[in-house]
């Protein structure tokens, strides 16, 4: 999912104008640019990102698997620039996988049960906002989006990578250890961290976390536990975008109902 977990604490509110939301899917190479545009903004120039396809003249965090995702695009329509989009989300159909020659995050995580589990999958990836419309409304409306396209292909299985900033393991103990403490995953969906960058943590004692405190800078990933997610087996340290990833992977079934209505729910813009 790449979803960075410690944003700066930038409010909508702060924006000069109300905001007015529409979400689509990227039409041509226009749209995906805005979207790698948008990417550069936060996971190079805001968190010190980088990769081999990143292009730094015309500022787009791109890579290979942008050509065969589907990319949801927030757009706020007040926006006077010519680039409106200030959110967005690429999606990795199991379709496209196969064309790209893998999901993205199976370079850090073994997907074999998953893969093997005969359900339908969707990766997750590359999602973030623009800095103004952090704490607000706007991911909520780019959750309606993905609620309505994973309806429609009638997905089992939500899944990817989500990213606490930064390599340093002993400061990111207490809520990794959290994660695998509360919210492994069960044993049919329990993938495991691989590769040079894998490293098999060993949580703290249960006692000795501080709850609250632990998951205090971790509002993207409080949100996906809080309708049923749970993560994988150990963390991926990526150096070249300066973050320590879990694999988050959310069954459409263990939303409840409820939660379905939350996520899902018409929401008025702004």
């Amino acid at each position: 999912m790449n979803e960075m977990q410690n944003p700066p604490p930038d409010l909508e509110t702060g924006h000069r104008n109300t905001p007015r939301f529409a979400v689509s899917i990227a039409q041509n190479i226009c749209d995906v640019q805005a979207a790698q545009r948008l990417r550069y903004l936060v996971f190079v120039s805001e968190l010190g990102g980088d990769g081999p396809l990143v292009d730094h003249d015309a500022q787009l965090e791109q890579d290979r698997f942008d050509a065969h995702a589907v990319h949801l695009l927030l757009r706020d329509t007040t926006r006077a620039e010519n680039d409106q989009v200030v959110g967005v989300y690429r999606l990795l159909t199991e379709k496209a996988a196969v064309a790209a020659g893998r999901f993205y995050c199976e370079s850090e995580y073994d997907l074999s049960r998953l893969k093997a589990s005969r359900l339908r999958l969707l990766e997750l990836g590359r999602s973030c906002l623009h800095p103004d419309y952090r704490g607000g409304t706007a991911m909520m409306h780019l959750w309606q989006a993905l609620a309505d396209y994973v309806q429609a292909q009638e997905i089992d299985v939500l899944f990817g990578v989500a990213s606490f900033h930064g390599t340093d393991l002993d400061r990111l103990a207490a809520p990794l250890s959290l994660l695998f403490h509360r919210h492994l995953a069960p044993e049919p969906l329990l993938v495991q961290a691989k590769g040079a960058g894998a490293v098999d943590f060993a949580p703290l004692p249960a006692g000795q976390i501080d709850r609250v405190a632990a998951m205090r800078d971790t509002p993207l990933i409080k949100a996906y536990l809080r309708i049923g997610g749970v993560v994988g087996q150990g963390v991926f340290v990526d150096h070249a975008f300066n973050t320590t990833d879990v694999c988050l992977i959310l069954p459409t079934s263990r939303i409840s109902t409820r939660q379905k209505q939350i996520y899902s729910r018409p929401l008025a813009d702004g």
